[in-house]
């Protein structure tokens, strides 16, 4: 157990942070910082929903994965897919049907509300799909947080569910018994598959929902959720913490623990935007983990002889995203404009660190279709103003420039980055006012399209680049609510991308995707940043954790020595 280092120390570190006293005051009747089996986790930011069917952050889908499972999933730490609540499953030799064999004896949780009756069957997953399929389900108003039917102006709010395509994909979804369900494609999709193990498909209890509508709160479904993962929900304070306990009944059942490892029976999520403050936490011993260390931390994370620090390259991308719907960012000699003013060198070098990687497309470097022979995009101030002046803009223009107000995993400082882009824009007469608003309401203006320009990013959810490229660049997601926030839709990008899909030939999905990459360099409706190695910051005593290269924050198998 971690101890105390003194009251009169410990009122000096709260009034250095005052937002120490929010967890303080959580944790307050706990036998110390973080009691031996409850682990504390500094995260960098409230998730906006706890319904995985409707989330689209990494933050929030990682609030979700401790409670929920998928039909298959990556293995921890890679992208390699494996059995979850599915045990098997069999393609047909067309590729358009998937039948699915569920596990034995899954058991879901209970709370106040609702005590299962029965285990996971094929009506939980047909429930979990056809939610968010169908317009016409019971539960398809509510995929919104606030239950009014619509999320970033999605139907039902279930964005991933739409962006993917599968509401167009999907022609048939049935269980000829209670463990098997099948699904019949309208055609080959290399990405079924890798798609279903991400977090919108996690499969909820019919039976749980079935009691919420019977008793008039249908809501509850997504505030206080029922899954069948290692941990169950114990409670959600914006601002301040999530809270889960240890699952009994989880059917995946734990490796026998070393002597001397205590296996977590209590989970905390401790929501600290700063991550000067997480630090300061975990070096004080309130959490055992925290997210997203300032690059400037590093070396001091790394000489602590009670902390570990953890790296590895994530699948994500840091860019300038450019509003083609809004003026002037139409005229695609703007948006090249743009893209020469940036020095993206200068910009990694000062607020990544030895973190960063340039950016030379929209794909990271560690993905299977990433044009290797990409040039890197220019840095070229002179070409930038003679863009703007062929476009009727000789003297520049002013705009907006949103940046997000939390540090993420594929940006670290948003203001920072955004002074510096702001100021080589500036050079070549581009007058960006900076903007910003709380983590929730910004993803919420630039999903409804409010920005001219935003920083933003993306880490990869399966492993495949028509996560990048199809979710963040295609027709479908330019749509309002959708994640193209460049609200950019090219044909003849758009049909290289869903080639692409139809076919599990790598060769010629790598052919396709280099095409498609070449077209979103020429016509810039982003200006690609950074790449990064994303950093967490651990008390020695933990063991078991594994970064994870789509961005994922496991904590099943998670254990604390005495």
């Amino acid at each position: 157990m971690m101890g105390y280092r003194g009251q009169a120390a410990r009122a000096r570190r709260l009034r250095r942070f005052p937002a120490l006293l929010g967890l303080s005051a959580v944790l307050a009747g706990l036998p110390g910082p973080a009691p031996a089996k409850t682990l504390v986790f500094c995260s960098e930011g409230n998730p906006e929903s706890l319904d995985p069917a409707i989330v689209t952050t990494t933050t929030a889908m990682n609030v979700t994965w401790q409670m929920f499972n998928t039909l298959v999933e990556f293995a921890p730490g890679s992208t390699v897919i494996r059995p979850a609540l599915a045990q098997s499953w069999s393609v047909s030799e067309d590729g358009r049907s998937y039948a699915f064999t569920l596990r034995e004896g899954v058991r879901f949780h209970e709370n106040a509300r609702f005590r299962p009756s029965r285990a996971l069957n094929a009506d939980d997953v047909l429930f979990t799909f056809l939610r968010q399929w169908k317009p016409d389900h019971p539960f398809h108003g509510q995929g919104a947080p606030d239950g009014q039917g619509s999320q970033n102006g999605k139907a039902g709010g279930f964005a991933y569910f739409h962006d993917l395509g599968l509401a167009d994909l999907i022609e048939a979804i049935d269980a000829p018994d209670p463990r098997t369900v099948r699904f019949r494609l309208k055609e080959p999709d290399a990405t079924f598959l890798p798609n279903l193990a991400q977090a919108f498909a996690s499969i909820h209890s019919a039976e749980y929902a079935a009691t919420l509508a019977a008793s008039g709160a249908k809501e509850a479904l997504g505030r206080e959720p029922i899954g069948t993962g290692p941990f169950t929900f114990a409670g959600y304070r914006p601002d301040v913490t999530v809270r889960y306990r240890a699952f009994e009944a989880y059917w995946r059942r734990p490796d026998a623990a070393e002597p001397g490892l205590a296996p977590i029976d209590g989970l905390v999520f401790s929501i600290t935007p700063n991550p000067a403050v997480r630090l300061a936490k975990l070096k004080a011993g309130e959490c055992h983990v925290m997210a997203f260390p300032a690059t400037t931390d590093l070396d001091r994370i790394e000489a602590d002889p009670d902390l570990t620090l953890a790296g590895k390259a994530e699948l994500n991308v840091s860019y300038l995203a450019l509003n083609t719907a809004k003026p002037p960012f139409d005229d695609v000699r703007v948006r090249r404009a743009v893209n020469l003013a940036i020095d993206r060198r200068a910009i990694v070098e000062g607020a990544y660190g030895a973190a960063g990687l340039v950016a030379r497309g929209p794909l990271p470097p560690g993905l299977w279709a990433t044009d290797a022979g990409l040039p890197e995009i220019a840095f070229d101030r002179a070409e930038a103003q003679r863009l703007l002046a062929e476009a009727g803009h000789r003297e520049g223009f002013e705009t907006d420039l949103w940046y997000p107000p939390v540090s993420r995993p594929y940006n670290p400082d948003g203001r920072r980055v955004a002074d510096m882009i702001q100021a080589d824009l500036a050079r070549i007469g581009i007058r960006a006012r900076l903007v910003t608003e709380p983590w929730s309401a910004y993803r919420a203006a630039l999903y409804a399209g409010v920005p001219q320009t935003m920083l933003y990013g993306w880490t990869g959810d399966n492993g495949d680049p028509d996560n990048f490229l199809n979710v963040l660049l295609g027709c479908k997601a330019a749509a309002p609510g959708g994640a193209n926030l460049a609200r950019w839709c090219d044909p003849e990008y758009d049909a290289l991308i869903q080639a692409a899909r139809r076919t599990a030939a790598m060769p010629i999905r790598k052919a396709l995707y280099a095409q498609g990459q070449a077209i979103v360099l020429r016509e810039a409706p982003w200006a690609p940043l950074a790449h990064t190695v994303v950093h967490m910051a651990l008390r020695r005593g933990v063991t078991g954790f594994r970064m994870d290269p789509l961005g994922r924050h496991l904590f099943e198998g998670v254990a604390l020595r005495d």
